[in-house]
């Protein structure tokens, strides 16, 4: 079945060409024209549609178009959402616009199915270099949405997405309108950390002119993939798709109206981070990281892509930072031995960077309970010593933004 609505989904797309460069007339029966002889040209037989990726009856693909052209792509990107749209069996096309090229390898069909069952993908090809003097793709900042801050680490297991979550949760707390954005689209973790799974076979996620309705739980607003595909579908996507899916979940959100959005950024230094600080004007950047040097080690990583990008470092957090026992208070240093000033491994980073140290996070066996339950700490145990620390850290990035902060006692 999954099978025969992919053929058709091509079927369609091959009915799809190129716009029409200036003063050209499309030649006739043709969705859109591109000056070509009729019959060829199509943007699947060019190789230009990215994985195409199907689920619960929605349909996800990406066009790669020049860097340049998308404006010119868009209305092409459009006609092809709704031929797909036509389909029986459809009920929601998520298409998007990719600026990687990915021609066909000689000598193979385009998307030819894979045992896999996903569409194979043409060979890749390194973009062209940058040509000097070049202008910087332009950022489009979200409506109603007064700044967007991302959430990174350079490795996972540190603890990121619960330390996201809690932050907006900490955020709302200190009087904005927050939302949250997981854009790690292989492993979404916001579904389980607020409680807000996908039944099989059903829709969560509705649209208004065609746009996505951000969920919205515990004050915030929400959006995942985790949300729009079952938690076991595996989502094999190469770069563009990702690219193109962060894209979306970015600009076809109904966001506004919000004071910040987090971002929950995967971990690394990969498709994701990049397209977030080519697309939208990223406020700045939290680090996240534990106190042994292999997770600071990483960590670096992500400040230096951040650095490099110029996006601003908000701070670094540092979770973790010890083990308090609840019986004696003592503190135990798991994770490394602080200096002699009692700092531990990523303010002692912080400091050699010249960057904010916004707080340590130390274990506690109960954010991990509040998280399996699919309620934020914050939210759930709004005195606990750790909710005080997230709205300190949440303080401290709101002055930094120039936000007004909570009257004394909120």
């Amino acid at each position: 079945m999954a099978a025969d609505l992919r053929g058709a989904v091509l079927d369609r797309l091959k009915t799809i060409y190129p716009p029409a460069p200036a003063k050209t007339v499309p030649a006739p029966g043709r969705t859109s024209g591109s000056g070509e002889k009729q019959g060829k040209g199509d943007i699947v037989s060019g190789g230009l549609v990215s994985d195409i990726f199907i689920a619960d009856g929605q349909v996800f693909f990406a066009i790669t178009v020049p860097a340049d052209k998308a404006a010119l792509w868009e209305n092409t990107r459009r006609q092809a959402a709704a031929e797909v749209e036509k389909l029986a069996g459809v009920n929601r096309v998520f298409a998007s616009l990719t600026a990687e090229k990915k021609p066909a390898a000689a000598g193979t069909r385009p998307h030819e199915e894979s045992r896999s069952g996903f569409a194979a993908r043409p060979a890749h090809k390194r973009p062209a270099p940058k040509v000097p003097g070049q202008p910087a793709a332009v950022k489009q900042p979200l409506p109603g949405v007064r700044h967007i801050i991302a959430v990174a680490s350079g490795k996972g297991g540190v603890g990121k997405s619960t330390i996201a979550v809690n932050l907006a949760a900490a955020l709302q707390a200190n009087g904005l309108k927050t939302g949250l954005l997981d854009a790690d689209i292989y492993g979404p973790s916001l579904p389980r950390l607020t409680g807000l799974l996908k039944p099989q076979g059903e829709d969560i996620v509705h649209f208004h002119d065609k746009k996505l309705i951000p969920l919205q739980h515990y004050g915030l607003k929400l959006m995942s993939m985790g949300f729009l595909v079952e938690a076991e579908a595996p989502l094999v996507w190469r770069g563009p798709m990702v690219m193109a899916a962060v894209n979306q979940l970015l600009h076809d959100v109904l966001w506004a109206p919000l004071d910040i959005l987090v971002v929950d950024m995967p971990p690394g230094t990969g498709d994701a981070q990049l397209t977030l600080a080519q697309k939208v004007p990223l406020a700045g950047a939290v680090i996240v990281s534990t106190p042994q040097e292999l997770a600071l080690s990483d960590a670096r990583k992500g400040l230096a892509m951040f650095a490099k990008i110029h996006v601003p470092i908000l701070g670094i957090i540092e979770n973790m930072s010890c083990f308090i026992a609840p019986d004696t208070g003592q503190s135990y240093h798991i994770f490394g031995t602080p200096d002699a000033l009692g700092r531990g491994g990523a303010e002692q980073e912080a400091a050699r960077r010249n960057v904010p140290f916004l707080g340590a996070l130390p274990l506690d066996p109960e954010l991990g309970r509040t998280a399996e339950r699919g309620v934020p700490l914050v939210i759930s145990h709004k005195t606990h010593k750790l909710t005080q620390i997230y709205r300190r850290i949440a303080a401290n990035i709101m002055r930094q933004l120039h936000l007004p902060l909570p009257a004394e006692g909120a």
